[in-house]
């Protein structure tokens, strides 16, 4: 299914959102609960899965849309249809203060994106979303089940959130090493991996973590200046240190992606 063709606009600066402008009959998708205003004409409707397939039968979307709870998200997701005459606007705003990020799927490596868990905000209709398990991650750390993160597939354009500033780096069969919370996005053919941070004197004594994240290839990835477990802990400085590891992978085979 091709994806819808919408248009938007990203308001504010510390604090984004995205201004969506459908045709009649356009449709975007979004998270549960993302929608800031619409206006008159806009219809929307909760159902189960993206609705990138529609002749795929209940079983199919059933299995779709279960596998977003192993992710932590709603099992449906919202609809909003334009089914006035001209064009009308409908708003979303993310779940806390950042960066909105507009991805054009067709530009991308494969038509396809991994994204954290929590990231994705809202998407034309036709955007696929599926869980991506990748098994490198801390192998040898979880005993080679993996980790989960989310994939977007696609040909059209996908929002996504970030906490703080977002940066965009083209690597080109390099390697960078990121703090383990702030990966953003990365195109499919990026390796992701959790390494040791260092020697174990820099490990306990460095405040950097006991594991960075790894990217090396060449692709694009995305990284954030504040996940959201940092904020976290920057508003609750007494629950800090029993969250240390701040978005590692030690915050709970998560916090590196955690809300």
């Amino acid at each position: 299914m091709y994806s819808h063709e919408i248009d938007y606009k990203i308001i504010g600066e510390d604090i984004q959102i995205v201004e969506i402008e459908l045709d009649p009959n356009e449709t975007v998708i979004a998270e549960a609960g993302a929608m800031l205003f619409m206006e008159d004409g806009i219809q929307f409707e909760t159902k189960m899965g993206d609705g990138s397939q529609p002749n795929q039968g209940f079983m199919g979307k059933l299995l779709q849309a279960g596998s977003r709870l192993i992710t932590g998200e709603s099992l449906f997701m919202t609809h909003f249809t334009n089914r006035g005459v001209g064009k009308r606007k409908v708003a979303f705003a993310a779940p806390y203060p950042g960066t909105v990020l507009p991805v054009n799927l067709a530009t991308i490596y494969g038509n396809s994106l991994i994204v954290q868990k929590d990231a994705f905000l809202c998407a034309a209709l036709g955007t696929r979303l599926s869980i991506h398990f990748n098994q490198r991650l801390g192998a040898g750390f979880f005993g080679g089940e993996g980790f989960i993160l989310q994939k977007l597939q696609g040909d059209g354009l996908s929002f996504i959130h970030a906490g703080g500033v977002v940066i965009e780096r083209q690597l080109n069969n390099e390697l960078l090493r990121v703090d383990t919370g702030c990966v953003v996005a990365f195109e499919p053919q990026i390796n992701f991996d959790i390494q040791r941070s260092g020697g174990l004197k820099s490990m306990i004594f460095g405040g950097e973590g006991l594991f960075v994240a790894t990217l090396s290839g060449t692709g694009k990835v995305w990284i954030q200046s504040m996940p959201i477990s940092k904020l976290v802990q920057r508003l609750n400085p007494a629950g800090a240190q029993a969250h240390k590891e701040g978005g590692s992978v030690l915050g709970g085979l998560g916090n590196l992606f955690e809300d």
